[in-house]
């Protein structure tokens, strides 16, 4: 029987933590802010991340338009205890990933683009 999208896409986002481990959540969201899969920490709001992510997403695609910086290709925001890494996964999906404060990041973006080029065949 073949999967659900939502279960390809879950599948996807456990191979992209299996793989990475210093990847400590994802989410594949709408471009409209909702959750399409997730594999996120059980104390992490879906919801909340799921309409940022989105929010993220767009703001950084009207600044890179708006300051001449091309076609937007990630958005990443460093805090003290880590990173959030944004990218878009076909035409109507964004990939978000929660990392580790001492994450590759050279390898996190790496999976990320592969899984979201497979996301965009997915969704």
């Amino acid at each position: 029987m073949a999967k659900s999208r939502s279960d390809a896409l879950k599948s996807l986002l456990k191979d992209l933590e299996a793989g990475t481990p210093d990847i400590e959540g994802s989410v594949v969201v709408s471009a409209d802010g909702l959750v399409m899969a997730s594999a996120l920490p059980a104390d992490v709001d879906e919801d909340r991340i799921a309409a940022m992510s989105a929010a993220l997403l767009a703001l950084g695609e009207r600044s890179a338009k708006e300051l001449d910086r091309g076609v937007l290709e990630d958005v990443f925001v460093k805090g003290e205890n880590g990173y959030i890494v944004l990218m878009g996964a076909g035409h109507d999906a964004v990939l978000g990933a929660l990392c580790r404060e001492e994450a590759k990041l050279g390898m996190i973006f790496l999976d990320m683009r592969r899984t979201a080029k497979e996301i965009g065949n997915v969704v």
